[in-house]
């Protein structure tokens, strides 16, 4: 297959890193690949104007956000040795999003250079639901094929988010795909943008992909079904092995050829869903990885999405894995979810 020749944007940083003793290469448990940006997070926007020109919301904020950089994040919080491949401007947002990496652990030797960090806007209402304003400097030019040598020492590898600049090029999404068959691989998708693709575009890319988590919107706009185990149905015929989809507050549903797995989420007044998805698939990739049950895996990924619910911002409520299994212990099931 032919990939797109362009010039490196940055000189790369070897990957492995020498133990404590020394002389031992270590590997990474996880590298979380794809998005980076900052959200500027509007809470409480009134539509109504006071003013000719003027608005009114409850509360104004920014966080390092992200597929990539949330999942890794979180990841690091919850005890992985994890590593992010993205792409950074040299402007005060690439500067705020590595800070906050770097401050939660976050291996960031890899990331490349690009022109601009992009900004996503982010209204936030009182339910916790949100809507997003992306722009132009989301389309920006980074290539993780090219970078495909720095992702072979891992357990696992994300790919946050399909559908998504970068992985809206089905040609970048099967060269990374097929750069090293060994770990196990993630995929969380978007509902599409700038670029339109659906599920017969990466036909030659879904086989290679071990669990695909949409939400349940993205979901049904890819399927075009509207129950959950409908929906996993088209993603298998399409060659995922495992598909995740997440429901919210109801939970998740896994389904893959041999079994259907579906459990409730937790009882939560939920304050911001921003990153909740990506904390979800942290959480699952953590279990997994970890060689845990897929059930056990799924429960804690709905404990990790419902935390991160909690507090406005992606990286804000998620703390830790013993946090996680401490508030598991102490939350309730969704009652509607059985």
């Amino acid at each position: 297959m032919i990939l797109a020749a362009i010039t490196f944007l940055v000189l790369m940083v070897p990957l492995f890193r020498l133990s404590a003793k020394g002389n031992e290469k270590m590997k990474f448990d996880l590298i979380c690949v794809g998005t980076a940006l900052v959200d500027s997070i509007i809470k409480g926007f009134i539509p109504e104007p006071i003013s000719a020109s003027g608005y009114i919301a409850a509360s104004a904020s920014l966080a390092a956000g992200g597929e990539a950089v949330n999942e890794a994040v979180a990841a690091a919080k919850l005890g992985l040795h994890t590593a992010i491949l993205c792409a950074l401007g040299p402007d005060e947002a690439g500067a705020m999003v590595r800070r906050c990496l770097e401050k939660n652990g976050v291996n960031t030797s890899m990331i490349v250079s690009s022109p601009q960090t992009p900004i996503t806007t982010m209204f936030v209402h009182h339910d916790g639901s949100r809507k997003s304003i992306t722009n132009e400097a989301h389309r920006y030019q980074f290539h993780p094929e090219q970078f495909t040598d720095l992702m072979s020492d891992t357990k696992g590898l994300i790919l946050g988010s399909l559908f998504r600049a970068p992985f809206d090029d089905p040609e970048i999404i099967y060269a990374v795909l097929t750069s090293e068959k060994s770990r196990v691989v993630f995929a969380d998708t978007k509902l599409p943008n700038f670029k339109k693709l659906t599920l017969t575009d990466l036909k030659e890319c879904l086989p290679l992909i071990d669990y695909i988590t949409p939400n349940e919107d993205e979901a049904r706009y890819f399927s075009g079904e509207t129950a959950p185990e409908k929906m996993a149905d088209v993603f298998l015929n399409a060659g995922v092995k495992n598909v995740l989809i997440k429901l919210g507050s109801q939970g998740c549903l896994l389904k893959n050829a041999n079994e259907t797995l579906r459990l409730p989420g937790y009882q939560i007044d939920a304050v911001d869903a921003t990153g909740a998805g990506d904390n979800f698939l942290a959480g699952f990739a953590s279990e997994i990885l970890r060689d845990k049950r897929r059930d056990e895996a799924l429960r804690f990924a709905n404990a990790c999405g419902a935390i991160c619910t909690t507090a406005v911002g992606a990286a804000a409520a998620l703390k830790s894995r013993d946090q996680v299994v401490s508030w598991m212990k102490t939350h309730a099931l969704h009652p509607a979810a059985g």
